[in-house]
C-alpha cells in the first residue's frame, strides 16, 4: 500500500466522508477502485523501477489533496444535479494518469509538446505504452461506473475519452512544470479538472448532433 503520513491519512479519511455523504457508497467504491488499481500499477515492475530510480510509494497530504479535490468538488455537483459524469471523468483522469506514469515508464518517453526524446521520469514526458495504459486505467473506471451508476454505454465511452484527455492535460502541465512553472500538485488538479470538463463538453457536443 501507499505509505501516507498522518496529515495524508486524515485528509483522505475526511475526503472519504465527503464522498460517502454527497455521493453515497458507490462514489466511495469508485475511489477505492482508483486506490487499489493505483497500488497495483505502482508495485508493477518494482525491481525495474527501483533500478531506474523512479519507484515512489510515499504519499502525503498534498498528493491526497491534488488527486482528490476535483472529484470532491464534482461529487458535490453530482449531489445537486444528479449528473455523475464529471465526477466519474475526474476519477478516470487521475486513474489514467497513474496508469500512464507507472506503466509508461517501461517505454521510451518523448515530450508531449515538442516530441523530443527525454529521460524516463521527466515531467511532461509521454510514451505510446503510457497512452495505451492511460486508456486501460480510464476504461477501468468507466466499466466500474456502468455497474455502480445509472449511466449508458455512450456515457461510459465519454468517461473513457475524457479520462485520457485529462491524463494528457496533466502531461502538458508537467511540461511547463519541468520548466519551473507550477508543480506536481497543480498538474494533478489541471488533469482531473480537464477530464471532468471534457466529459461535460463531449456530452453537450453529442446533444448538438
Amino acid at each position: 500500500m501507499f505509505l501516507l503520513d498522518k496529515k495524508g491519512l486524515l485528509l483522505s479519511s475526511f475526503f472519504g466522508i465527503l464522498l460517502y455523504f454527497f455521493g453515497g457508497l458507490n462514489s466511495l467504491i469508485i475511489m477505492f477502485v482508483f486506490l487499489f488499481s493505483s497500488v497495483w500499477v505502482t508495485k508493477f515492475g518494482y525491481f525495474e523501477k527501483k533500478e531506474m530510480g523512479v519507484y515512489e510509494y510515499r504519499r502525503g497530504w498534498k498528493n491526497v489533496f491534488s488527486n482528490g479535490i476535483v472529484p470532491i468538488a464534482f461529487v458535490i455537483y453530482y449531489y445537486y444535479t444528479n449528473n455523475p459524469l464529471p465526477f466519474l471523468a475526474s476519477v478516470a483522469s487521475v486513474t489514467a494518469d497513474k496508469f500512464s506514469s507507472e506503466l509508461g515508464i517501461f517505454d521510451e518517453p518523448f515530450e508531449v509538446l515538442t516530441l523530443k526524446k527525454v529521460r524516463r521520469g521527466t515531467n511532461g514526458g509521454i510514451s505510446f505504452l503510457g497512452i495505451f495504459a492511460s486508456l486501460i486505467g480510464s476504461s477501468l473506471i468507466a466499466l466500474a461506473s456502468l455497474f455502480l451508476f445509472k449511466i449508458n454505454y455512450l456515457e461510459a465511452i465519454i468517461i473513457t475519452i475524457a479520462g485520457v484527455i485529462g491524463s494528457l492535460l496533466d502531461s502538458v502541465a508537467g511540461f511547463f512544470e519541468e520548466r519551473g512553472l507550477g508543480n506536481k500538485e497543480i498538474s494533478n488538479i489541471i488533469g482531473s479538472l480537464g477530464g471532468a470538463l471534457s466529459a461535460l463538453l463531449l456530452k453537450e457536443l453529442i446533444k448538438l448532433n
